[in-house]
């Protein structure tokens, strides 16, 4: 990796490493604990705690997200390395699949009747997301231990 100095190198790969560790231990908590809970709520209890939950989780993910993938887009402009481009290709898939099936199946428990399928879809789907962000980390630690 060509970086300006040794230090920053140390730097950047380990921010990317507390990023993608924060996604990691969060995608594997909503998708173990989270997720599986809402088959638990009655439909007028999952719209009153999922407009909280939705709020309250965002605060979370988004800085975590937005960080991810301002690192891998820095990183991807400032060095030409194959695993940093393979990289933010998965944190770019990442969001696509959080903004195409994510975002619409929350839509979905806030808006719908019935939610039953939005909610067993978003557990059944999220190892999308759970696979992405475990393969991102797994790469991350990788390339630091080099």
């Amino acid at each position: 990796m060509s970086y300006e100095c040794e230090s920053c190198t140390m730097d950047i790969d380990l921010l990317k490493i507390l990023f993608n560790t924060g996604l990691f231990i969060l995608i594997w908590i909503v998708q173990l604990v989270i997720y599986p809970s809402f088959s638990f709520y009655s439909e007028a209890n999952i719209k009153k705690w999922h407009r909280l939950y939705t709020s309250r989780i965002t605060i979370v993910v988004l800085p975590l997200m937005l960080g991810q993938l301002l690192l891998y887009i820095y990183t991807s402009i400032t060095q030409s390395d194959i695993i940093d481009y393979i990289s933010l290709c998965l944190v770019v898939l990442s969001w696509l699949t959080t903004f195409l099936i994510f975002v619409p199946l929350h839509s979905n428990i806030e808006t719908l009747h019935d939610t039953v399928f939005s909610r067993e879809r978003l557990t059944k789907t999220n190892w999308i997301r759970t696979v992405l962000w475990s393969i991102i980390l797994i790469i991350s630690l990788i390339f630091y231990a080099k």
